[in-house]
């Protein structure tokens, strides 16, 4: 057994609504504690000792390197005269934005994150033009932080012409005609409030071009919940302001308009058109004065209605696009100008995880035809050009296929290409199939498996991944990482488990709260049937994910170790009963469940990893990986995992921290990537076989 760093266990008890509920380690919560750098410190050489006898490390990062070699390009996006488009050349560290001048023909640089400091620890986190084009809102972090800061571009000259603003983080830009203001979020200021209520407290404010931002005038959000997000829109004719309120992460909203013709917009009169209502709804304004209504009320699945903007409240709607009782609603847009017929939407669905398309009438609904896409995989968008007009895009992949955009042209109904990304690359031979699993409750559990063989010929060393959370599907796109696996001799099994987005919104509804159980059944349902089926046996499986899959997996490995040989929990949360305690936790509890509410605690408890972990126990070979600027996850939900596993396993097989410096939960330079990936992929590799094949 593994000689592992000495860590106090505290005889720390919390009396928790009547509950005794243990935390020997809460001491780890603390990165500035001496005890806690000392610990990370001898942590760093454990995983140094590991890295050690990984045979496959250099040809994974080589490998991951070159599978990442194409690059990627997005859609064009118009605004008046003027493109943008971002891309990605092979070897670039980051995406960098072009635009195309009215009357050009070539692309300049707009914003390049590597130009912006050349450290590449500053991410480019969004982006917004305004109507015409002429100005760009952009928002930067630096070092993973997410704390994005908002300035403003001219876009004919480069020159910044607004900004620094900061408390920017998730915030939606929203351009009045003209260019010269425009809506957004923003937190309040730190010193008005508690340590504790630093992180929310968001409004949504008008901001005037190169005003100072405390002549910002505040338009909404005063006295609602602390943990609200905002989302805010004004249509493109610059009528009609949307707003749409969310308390946390949860799964519906309240959404009001205003008529900026009526009112002024420094103080647009709202009108409530949803309220209170357990249903996901926004609104776009249609070319046609109509407004186009997707929603999930009643139609979990989705729907698409339209009505009159003098009467916009959901006793006024009338379906033009139908729930479908297998089909995900996914997105639209509408194809008209004077070189069409009539006016014709373009519509597409996930049906069981995989994208499909059709063509529809504007003015019924009616299906015209399926649309053939380039394979069974995922599509995003379609994307529109604002004025209108006959031709949409769309971006296309699925698990050998690195993202390209389509066009659909209403004149000569045809899909074609619009745009590639600059390289190339040889992707290995994979076969694919989606099985289906049986949970504990009977629930079948769509999977996709991803092999060198089309049927099992043998047990392979397995990787299972999952989410299974926030109502997020997992569907098909290009990943350098399950390539590699599966050309190395593995297999690679995705999981669409009940709490994420697949089969729609009751598909969430019942792997959240009090229902949470349900996704970890329906994971060990998977891992069941990959051996049962001969894909591959529990000393050659391991699982994986991150964020909510790192809770996913840190349940799984509590509560049926046996299953599996090998773990990697990524950016996790671990420890359910404290996750409020820091950062974003208190947005979650709509999703998870709050432990200051007795029932709710007691859900947390029965799944909560850190309070899971038995002494005794042989856990399975474990790799925790945290981010020490993670602003979502907060990196001690590992560090207090992975002390109490190494004090608990019984086994030989190594419990460790990854644990990296500079980066957060999301968006990194393409080194870093590569860097992390290969990691995982090594130790995956050296406990499961995968490195002996």
């Amino acid at each position: 057994m593994p000689q592992y760093p000495a860590a106090p266990r505290l005889d720390l008890v919390d009396d928790l609504h009547g509950r005794a509920v243990a935390d020997p380690y809460r001491w780890l919560e603390d990165p500035s504690d001496e005890r806690t750098k000392e610990w990370s410190a001898q942590q760093a050489a454990l995983m140094d000792a590991e890295r050690a006898d990984w045979k496959l490390r250099e040809h994974f990062g080589a490998r991951v390197g070159e599978l990442l070699g194409a690059g990627t390009v997005s859609p064009t996006y118009w605004r008046g005269q003027r493109a943008f488009v971002m891309r990605r050349e092979p070897g670039q560290q980051f995406a960098i934005l072009y635009t195309i001048d009215p009357g050009a023909t070539q692309e300049r640089v707009l914003l390049d994150p590597m130009t912006i400091d050349p450290s590449g620890l500053t991410t480019l986190d969004s982006w917004q033009p305004s109507k015409e084009g002429d100005y760009i809102a952009y928002q930067l972090s630096v070092g993973g932080n997410e704390e994005s800061v908002l300035y403003v571009m001219d876009v004919s000259t480069g020159e910044t012409v607004d900004g620094p603003i900061d408390r920017c983080r998730y915030s939606p830009v929203a351009w009045i005609p003209g260019g010269a203001a425009f809506y957004y979020v923003r937190r309040i200021a730190p010193e008005l409030l508690p340590e504790a209520e630093q992180h929310f407290h968001r409004r949504v404010y008008l901001h005037q071009l190169g005003a100072p931002t405390d002549t910002d005038v505040l338009v909404f959000g005063a006295g609602m919940t602390m943990t609200n997000y905002y989302g805010v829109e004004v249509s493109i004719d610059g009528r009609w302001l949307q707003v749409s309120a969310s308390e946390g992460t949860e799964p519906r909203n309240d959404l009001w308009i205003a008529d900026l013709t009526k009112s002024p917009s420094n103080a647009p009169a709202f009108t409530l058109v949803q309220g209170d209502v357990d249903a996901n709804t926004g609104i776009s304004t249609g070319r046609d004065g109509r407004f186009y209504v997707s929603t999930d009320l009643d139609a979990p699945r989705g729907r698409v209605a339209v009505c009159d903007p003098a009467t916009p409240t959901s006793e006024h709607w009338v379906d033009l696009i139908a729930e479908d009782e297998d089909a995900v609603l996914d997105g639209f847009a509408v194809l008209d100008g004077p070189e069409v017929a009539s006016p014709q939407l373009l519509v597409t669905h996930t049906r069981h995880g995989i994208s499909e398309m059709t063509l529809r009438d504007l003015a019924t609904g009616a299906v015209i035809r399926e649309v053939e896409l380039p394979g069974a995989g995922t599509i995003s968008g379609p994307i529109e050009r604002p004025e209108g007009g006959p031709v949409v895009w769309f971006v296309y992949t699925d698990n050998t296929t690195v993202p390209h955009v389509y066009a659909f042209d209403a004149r000569t109904g045809e899909v074609t290409l619009a745009a590639s990304p600059p390289g190339v690359v040889e992707v290995p031979r994979v076969f694919s199939r989606q099985v289906i699993a049986t949970s504990a409750d009977g629930t079948p559990v769509r999977m996709i498996v991803l092999s060198p063989t089309e049927a099992p010929d043998r047990a392979r060393p397995a990787v299972l991944y999952g989410y299974g959370g926030f109502g997020i599907p997992l569907t098909p796109g290009y990943s350098a990482a399950i390539l590699a696996w599966v050309e190395a001799g593995g297999v690679w099994a995705i999981a669409n488990l009940r709490g994420g987005g697949e089969e729609g919104e009751e598909w969430h509804r019942d792997g959240m709260l009090g229902k949470k159980q349900n996704v970890y059944d329906d994971f060990h349902a998977c891992a069941e049937f990959l051996t049962d089926e001969g894909w591959t046996t529990a000393q050659q499986l391991g699982v994986y994910g991150g964020s909510n899959g790192g809770l996913l997996v840190g349940a799984a490995m509590t509560q049926r170790p046996d299953l599996m040989n090998a773990v990697v929990c990524t950016a996790p949360l671990l420890d359910m009963v404290r996750y409020v305690t820091s950062e974003l936790g208190p947005t979650w509890t709509v999703e998870y469940g709050d432990p200051e509410i007795p029932e709710q605690l007691d859900w947390l408890l029965g799944y909560s990893p850190y309070h899971r972990v038995v002494e005794g126990t042989d856990y399975p070979a474990t790799m925790f990986v945290v981010f020490d600027n993670d602003t979502r996850t907060d990196p001690m939900h590992g560090r207090k995992m992975c002390a109490a596993a190494q004090h608990a396993t019984s086994g030989e097989r190594p419990v460790l921290i990854r644990a990296e410096g500079e980066v957060g939960h999301g968006a990194r330079s393409l080194t870093r990537s590569i860097d992390e990936t290969a990691e995982t992929l090594s130790f995956l590799a050296r406990w499961t076989g995968l490195e002996t094949l």
